[in-house]
């Protein structure tokens, strides 16, 4: 979600224009960061903590070139997430799990058999004769077929 997908359900919500309620969000976001440069934390209830942490300089390795460098010490931003946001988070990673096993013990949908309509063909037709044992628009034998359901394709 970005800023603007924010203050639109905010404006949408309270009922104020997407111009006031951006200005609100902004200021909002400012004050943290104020809050962080002055007092290093800033502890919101129900949410979390922003902190700013010293980490220190450290011997580290390019993963290109596997060559040492000297990473200097330098100042980042934590974030520990409040019970709240913590229990929804869970309850929701409960919810996907409960969905996956019931998705799991359900038998596969079935469509029934068509008609009269002949098969149709998704792959163009090969000007090779189909290996014995193969049906009409299975790759063949041998072959490399490299496209997949999703649209993308990979090349070897």
């Amino acid at each position: 979600m970005t800023k603007k997908e924010i203050v639109k359900v905010i404006s949408e919500e309270i009922g104020l224009t997407q111009l006031k309620t951006k200005e609100i969000v902004q200021k909002t976001f400012d004050a943290i960061v104020d809050t962080l440069v002055t007092d290093k934390r800033i502890e919101l209830r129900n949410f979390g903590v922003f902190e700013v942490k010293k980490r220190a300089a450290r011997k580290a390795r390019n993963p290109r070139t596997g060559e040492r460098v000297d990473v200097e010490e330098k100042y980042v931003v934590t974030f520990k997430p409040g019970k709240e946001m913590e229990k929804r988070v869970r309850d929701l990673e409960e919810e996907a799990a409960k969905l996956k096993a019931a998705a799991a013990s359900q038998p596969p949908v079935s469509s029934p058999p068509a008609a009269s309509t002949p098969p149709q063909q998704t792959h163009p037709p090969s000007s090779a004769p189909p290996s014995p044992g193969t049906t009409p628009g299975s790759p063949q034998v041998g072959s490399y077929n490299n496209s997949y359901p999703s649209g993308t394709q990979h090349t070897p």
